[in-house]
């Protein structure tokens, strides 16, 4: 699931605003946003504050992975995840992590190999790399 988050942005002149979509990804969508003005007026003032845009699992994916992340650490129903949320702020060390990708295998039905699990830290990175794995899975 796709999320952003942006700040205002304002100029003092009006600029030429083009949006476009880009479904090619099942599931996801991405907008391009341009901005373009006349170089004879030269640069607009330009305040950005922050901006984030981030494409990343369904929302389906992510919290079956948290379903998971609960049990194998055995958190209550208050702890809070997100997707950003890191295992190891959840108190998981290396053989926590290790029950975390074996839960994962088994309710996905994939295989993830030893390399691509010691790059898992967060929730987040736990479900694009098993969409990854279920889309190449399909494919094959």
């Amino acid at each position: 699931m796709a999320s952003v988050s942006a700040t205002f942005v304002t100029f003092e002149k009006p600029l030429k605003l083009s949006c476009k979509t880009n479904n090619q990804f099942k599931g996801t969508s991405a907008s391009l946003i341009s901005v373009g003005w006349a170089r004879t007026t030269g640069f607009p003032p330009l305040i950005i504050s922050r901006s984030r845009i981030t494409c990343g699992a369904k929302h389906e994916t992510v919290q079956k992975v948290s379903d998971i992340v609960r049990k194998q650490l055995a958190l209550s129903a208050e702890t809070e995840l997100t997707p950003d949320t890191k295992f190891t702020a959840l108190g998981a060390d290396s053989l926590d992590t290790v029950e975390i990708v074996m839960g994962l295998e088994e309710v996905f039905c994939i295989s993830v190999e030893e390399e691509s699990s010691e790059n898992i830290t967060t929730i987040q990175e736990a479900a694009d790399l098993i969409e990854k794995l279920v889309e190449k899975k399909a494919a094959a």
